[in-house]
């Protein structure tokens, strides 16, 4: 009798261990699939409401904090280059360009920038020999397109080159004051100042030479445009092959102004680049 109860109470025993193991095994199945379905969860209400904010940002006029932040960031992510290959700009975007463009914060943002130039200038002493460059693009570094750009809402409209041309065929970009001023000073130190512009010499060569001209770009030494040979050239590699042209007729080349990225990339760039702020626009 006692070795049968042993026996029982072994058998049972054993019953009770499994089956307190098999609630320990269900239990930590359990507990995972639930830390599983938590951080699956928490996932998903990340992606919502970034994708949420996102969306806000997107929608003309359904958040105006909103769509004002996104607008700030997309417009700092084209001045740091990295929104490339941009055709427009986003439609929800309009008025905040817009409002960059004409209420002041473009013309403060240029200032600074020239602020600059003058504290590198401090530095730079020209030779004297004739050699000293400085090369400045015209379209929007030079002269404003900013009344051709307010007609297609800033950049929310496509380009259209051949309503670009006629445009620049009239002749009345008027000049950025604060670059007229610096041009006319890099002159008057004896700096030899280079106009380096995509405009097509054929049809539009004419027509820049008198608006630079009556806007007051006087004593250049050079004006540059795409001739037939650079069509189709993208502006960094036709831009950089006429500043190595430039340098292999001896010039230096101190500074380089620009308000595309394209103005200032490539070989032959020079000492320092100085880019001018441009969001309405996007040139490879």
């Amino acid at each position: 009798m006692e070795r049968t109860c042993n026996m029982a109470c072994m058998v049972a025993a054993m019953a009770k261990w499994k089956r307190e193991v098999l609630v320990m095994i269900l239990f930590l199945l359990i507990s995972t699939t639930i830390a599983k379905e938590v951080t699956k969860a928490k996932g998903v209400r990340h992606r919502k409401r970034h994708s949420a904010t996102v969306a806000q940002a997107t929608i003309n006029g359904t958040s105006s904090n909103s769509s004002e932040a996104y607008c700030l960031s997309w417009r700092m992510a084209v001045e740091a280059n990295n929104m490339r290959g941009w055709r427009t700009i986003p439609t929800q975007c309009w008025r905040h360009v817009q409002g960059y463009m004409v209420g002041g914060q473009y013309y403060r943002d240029i200032s600074l920038i020239i602020d600059q130039i003058y504290a590198y200038l401090d530095g730079v002493t020209p030779l004297g020999d004739a050699l000293d460059a400085w090369i400045f693009d015209v379209d929007d570094t030079c002269l404003s397109n900013l009344f051709y750009y307010r007609a297609k809402r800033f950049g929310c409209d496509p380009y259209n080159p051949t309503e670009f041309k006629t445009w620049a065929s009239k002749g009345e970009s008027p000049a950025i004051p604060a670059v007229l001023d610096l041009f006319n000073k890099l002159i008057e130190v004896g700096f030899k100042v280079i106009l380096l512009t995509g405009r097509d010499e054929e049809t539009l060569g004419e027509a820049t030479v008198d608006n630079l001209l009556n806007q007051g770009f006087v004593g250049y030494e050079r004006l540059i445009m795409r001739s037939p040979e650079y069509r189709g050239q993208s502006a960094v590699m036709y831009k950089s092959e006429i500043r190595r042209q430039i340098m292999e007729l001896g010039y230096r080349i101190w500074g380089n102004v620009g308000d595309q990225w394209s103005d200032l990339q490539g070989n032959f760039s020079g000492d320092r680049t100085f880019k001018f702020p441009n969001p309405m626009y996007f040139v490879p």
